[in-house]
């Protein structure tokens, strides 16, 4: 008879995010990140984009009362040890999601901002506002790309210099955001640096060499194992470290599903051909005197005792 050892439940994470039938980003990028780094993801979808491996063509958003309902008939039936919020949609719908932070302010809670230039304009700067007047205030790490951020954050910049990542970080702890962590910040010879600041110092920063290729759903990738990583107990910049490599090894071994952008691979750490080169399971036969232990490839993440993460 097979005997399976009971383990202890992984960690839930919840993450607030859209739908992407491309499997690009989205709530597919965040499940696969969160349960890459060995926690249990709780998605709650906000919308729905229109798209492909290209483009986006379009958004459908979900009714807030939807979205809010979603997330606390699950917050009622199980504990949240850290929250993600990628793309929600709506004005109305960062009410919702920023209410119900608010009732879990010991819950870190990681906010990713994408890039929303397929948008129409006004639907931008009421998002963009929203964001910057509901959310914020509620946030613990502030995600997002060097570029994207600095024309959100600081439209007026002066100077013939860029802003940088704590130009940008005091700019989001005037909103009331503690540590951001800017990413592709520019470098010469075909680098990029990321830092992970507040307005006094960088905390941690590392650079990596540009790839050739152009990517769709890193941010969403970085942003959700990092929300893991920290639900599981990581420090920040340990957290921070972790994530950063996570995401240059799926981009590393990236692929192409359509005739669009390159997608990351999320699940390189799984090995597949090796799993199934070591176990041959239609060869495998079982009694009642026998116990089958089969060796599963492990997480990317070595993952700690779970320990309560605070602001």
């Amino acid at each position: 008879m097979l005997s399976v050892e009971a383990e202890e439940a992984p960690t839930c994470v919840m993450t607030f995010n859209a739908s992407d039938p491309s499997g690009a980003g989205g709530l597919t990028a965040d499940i696969l990140a969160v349960a890459s780094a060995g926690c249990h993801a709780l998605a709650v979808v906000t919308g729905a984009y229109v798209r492909d491996t290209a483009d986006i063509f379009d958004h459908v958003s979900f009714d807030e009362e939807a979205v809010s309902e979603q997330a606390r008939t699950a917050l009622e039936d199980m504990t949240v040890s850290a929250i993600k919020v990628g793309f929600v949609g709506s004005p109305e719908n960062i009410s919702a999601v920023a209410e119900l932070a608010a009732d879990y302010a010991d819950v870190p809670l990681i906010a990713y901002m994408p890039s929303l230039a397929w948008w129409d304009e006004d639907k931008i700067d009421n998002y963009l506002d929203a964001f910057r007047e509901l959310l914020l205030p509620q946030t613990t790490i502030l995600v997002g790309n060097h570029s994207t951020l600095w024309r959100w954050l600081l439209p007026d910049w002066p100077g013939d210099r860029n802003p940088s990542a704590k130009d940008i970080a005091k700019a989001a702890a005037q909103m009331g955001v503690p540590y951001t962590l800017v990413t592709g910040i520019p470098l010469p010879e075909q680098f990029i640096d990321n830092a992970l600041a507040t307005p006094q110092a960088v905390l941690y920063s590392e650079k990596f060499e540009r790839f050739e290729a152009v990517f769709t759903g890193a941010g969403d990738t970085l942003s959700a194992a990092l929300t893991a990583l920290l639900a599981n107990g990581h420090d920040l910049q340990a957290a921070t470290a972790e994530a950063l490599t996570y995401l240059d090894q799926s981009l590393s071994a990236g692929f192409h599903p359509g005739m669009g952008q390159t997608v990351p691979d999320r699940m390189f750490w799984a090995q597949a051909d090796e799993l199934e080169d070591e176990l041959d399971i239609e060869g495998i036969a079982t009694s009642d005197d026998t116990e089958l232990a089969l060796t599963l490839p492990k997480p990317f993440f070595e993952v700690p005792p779970h320990g309560t993460t605070k602001h």
